[in-house]
């Protein structure tokens, strides 16, 4: 697992499955064109990419590129970097027939090209030793009242909504949010003032 300090930006749920095995870093959804209609997500993503930069990774077909120059336009290019993945034909596993293009797409790309693809996009690895500041966990989530216990659901609506994070976001999306841009400190901070 090679660990990746800034957060990666996908097109759907196979290709940060894909991901996920290979690589230590926040990986995020894009939800395909769903990001040109989100924008609390793209406010997010701005924070991020702000905090700890973010890689852009999406398929070499027409519209990973139109996903790609839509997140060009919105965040400075300072934040970013973009990966991209070679013109491979093929079909990935999962599917009956090839995508309009004919490509492979992030989740049918090898190990060794994903990591060459981050690479050449200049991501940071870390060293497994690097110093790395603690993370909310769900137990976490439960001490503070946002999980498992009454009025947990308004609490967790109201931190949302002071994070001005997506209001439909998951308790395990939310939990990686605050991770991303929070100590458990700055959490705890931001719960007193609400």
């Amino acid at each position: 697992m090679v660990k990746i300090r800034e957060a990666i930006l996908v097109e759907g749920r196979y290709d940060k499955n894909t991901l996920s095995q290979i690589v230590d870093a926040p990986i995020l959804e894009s939800s395909g064109f769903g990001i040109f209609k989100d924008k609390q997500q793209l406010a997010l993503l701005r924070r991020v990419a702000q905090e700890r930069g973010l890689i852009v990774f999406t398929d070499s077909d027409g519209a990973g590129f139109v996903i790609r120059n839509h997140i060009k336009s919105a965040i400075p290019g300072k934040f970013l970097k973009h990966a991209y993945i070679p013109d491979i034909p093929g079909k990935e596993k999962r599917k009956s027939a090839p995508g309009k293009e004919g490509k492979l797409g992030v989740e049918g790309m090898s190990r060794d090209i994903i990591l060459e693809a981050l690479r050449r996009a200049g991501a940071t690895i870390e060293e497994e030793a690097s110093e790395h500041k603690a993370e909310i966990t769900k137990q976490d989530l439960m001490e503070l009242g946002l999980s498992g216990g009454a009025n947990a659901q308004e609490k967790r609506k109201q931190l949302l909504k002071a994070c001005n994070f997506p209001e439909h976001m998951s308790a395990n999306a939310m939990l990686q949010a605050l991770n991303l841009l929070y100590s458990l400190e700055e959490l705890k901070q931001i719960l007193q003032s609400l």
